[in-house]
């Protein structure tokens, strides 16, 4: 087929709105999850074979890629899920919620009901302490908006261990005059987050909906809440890969939205431009290779290539890039986030032209069937004898921090088997395929792997956390089961072993192995049949 009729019919096609269908246990689910116009590469002036390149190359890494989408002139030209992962899920954003909640700031500031120079205590009246510094007192919004509140360190994490978040705020000392020394604080992204309720009455997300949620068409997201029930603003959304790079795009576009201005182009300008500093003046080499040393803008990072991105814990972007009309969206796990970033200005970025280019029917063709097959492959299946003889089985676990009271077995089918797991009052069911992955949905309210140690909106039933599972046998008596929270950016191993009526099991998990020897003082729980 010539590459001019490939290129019209892939047009056509890609434009449409797809269909997901997701497998939870034996139930099918349809759901239709995405609106932007779809591409091809080489129309928009893209190498489909540079694509090609920087998928091989995320292959090759350490990094463990979820999904990614590339947007060029307002149109998704490549994107992928690496199975179990899929369009249809949303994903923890950590830190990239910091760049949503600064988007709030931005529509308040518009619509006159705060200025940045207002001063924080203004907002807290009834929540300062006895004694308020005068440090505290000159704290503006601005300082919060752009991490310079001047506290040292970061109280993100004792303030995590409070009932409440904004007096205990308020309470830590600030050592350095606000506005003037760079310290990342999700703690002061949160009190943004608590400004905008105490001036709207709304809860961030709800003040966001009719505002940026309702006109992007992102639906179905949701946002974690502290113990007073103002949203977490430094992090805790939850959102699907479109959404973030629809988020983009509203940002390349400068707060335009088919036809629309949202937010005026010069808050967008504002907000996605250099504020302070984030790295020594001595640091020119580091200035040189590191996206971390480019600058702050208000919740968003610069970027190197004048680009500029909002970025969450363990390698979720949203990389806007002016200069190229272009914008990639990326949720993974990994340790080294500047790796990520290294590929994409290595092998994306050479990939744009501002001509047009040939199309090459063969490699458009290569890229989709990659696009297509990208997978986080499951455990390689052994068999075990002992799977008939432990089915049906019930042993009852000694007290354990994963709140596992009991566990059962049933794993004889060909294809997949299930674990029945009582965690303390909730009963799950985890569907585990063999040499595939099958998903289930719990219902437990604690225990999962998550930096904050903080939950999503809990459910009717509980927390309804979606997973994938696969399991074999690594010998005889030993069962190794691998859970993927997947709308998180963490999995786990459960590792169990067999000894007549006795089992043991260790549960490690991806969060922990980030640091050297993460997992090793995870303890091993006993229990009996």
């Amino acid at each position: 087929m010539p590459s001019s009729m490939l290129l019209s019919l892939k047009k056509t096609t890609l434009s449409a709105c797809f269909v997901f269908i997701a497998v939870t246990g034996t139930t099918l689910h349809a759901q239709q999850f995405n609106n932007l116009p779809r591409g091809v590469p080489e129309n928009e002036n893209v190498y489909s074979g540079q694509i090609l390149r920087f998928l091989e190359e995320v292959h090759n890494s350490k990094n463990e890629f979820h999904s990614y989408m590339l947007l060029r002139h307002g149109k998704v030209i490549s994107e992928g899920w690496w199975a179990p992962y899929a369009p249809s899920l949303k994903h923890t954003m950590y830190s990239v919620s910091k760049s949503f909640t600064a988007t709030a700031i931005g529509f308040a500031v518009t619509e006159q009901r705060l200025s940045l120079q207002d001063k924080v205590t203004g907002f807290f009246t009834d929540e300062l302490p006895d004694t308020v510094s005068q440090f505290v007192r000159d704290l503006t919004v601005k300082d919060l908006i752009t991490m310079s509140a001047g506290q040292s360190p970061d109280p993100t994490g004792s303030i995590l261990k409070s009932n409440q978040w904004v007096k205990h705020f308020l309470s830590v000392p600030i050592v350095d005059t606000p506005g003037t020394k760079f310290l990342y604080n999700s703690a002061a992204t949160f009190m943004l987050s608590a400004i905008i309720q105490k001036i709207t009455g709304e809860r961030l997300i709800d003040y966001l909906t009719p505002r940026l949620f309702e006109p992007l068409e992102i639906t179905g997201i949701d946002w974690e809440e502290n113990p007073e029930g103002i949203n977490a603003g430094g992090w805790g959304l939850r959102l699907k890969t479109e959404d973030m790079a629809k988020f983009g795009q509203f940002f390349l576009q400068k707060g335009n939205w088919q036809g629309k201005q949202l937010l005026p182009a010069s808050w967008i300008e504002e907000a996605s431009s250099f504020k302070i500093k984030n790295a020594p003046d001595t640091a020119i080499a580091l200035k040189a290779k590191s996206d971390w040393a480019q600058g702050y803008c208000y919740q968003m990072w610069r970027c190197r290539n004048d680009a500029y991105r909002a970025d969450g814990a363990f390698g979720q972007y949203i990389i806007v890039m002016p200069d190229q009309d272009a914008v990639l969206a990326i949720t993974s796990e990994t340790a080294d986030m500047q790796n990520i970033l290294n590929l994409v200005w290595t092998y994306l970025l050479p990939a744009f032209e501002n001509e047009p280019i040939n199309a090459t029917a063969t490699t458009i063709a290569k890229l989709e069937k990659q696009n297509a097959q990208l997978i986080l492959p499951a455990p390689v299946f052994k068999a075990s004898r002992l799977s008939k003889e432990i089915a049906g089985r019930t042993y009852t676990l000694e007290t354990n921090d994963a709140s596992i009271h009991n566990i059962s077995f049933k794993l004889q089918s060909k294809r997949s088997g299930y674990i029945i797991v009582q965690f303390n009052n909730i009963s799950d069911t985890i569907y585990a395929g063999r040499n595939q992955w099958r998903t289930s949905t719990l219902h437990r309210t604690s225990g999962i792997p998550s930096l904050t140690g903080t939950m999503p909106p809990a459910g009717k039933n509980g927390q309804h956390i979606p997973l994938a599972a696969a399991y074999t046998w690594t010998d005889k008596q030993s069962l190794e089961i691998k859970l993927r929270y997947i709308e998180s950016p963490h999995s786990e191993v459960w590792r169990l072993g067999f000894d007549k009526n006795n089992i043991t099991l260790r549960i490690d998990n991806s969060l922990k192995g980030m640091s050297p020897g993460g997992n090793d003082k995870n303890p091993v729980i006993k229990g009996s049949y």
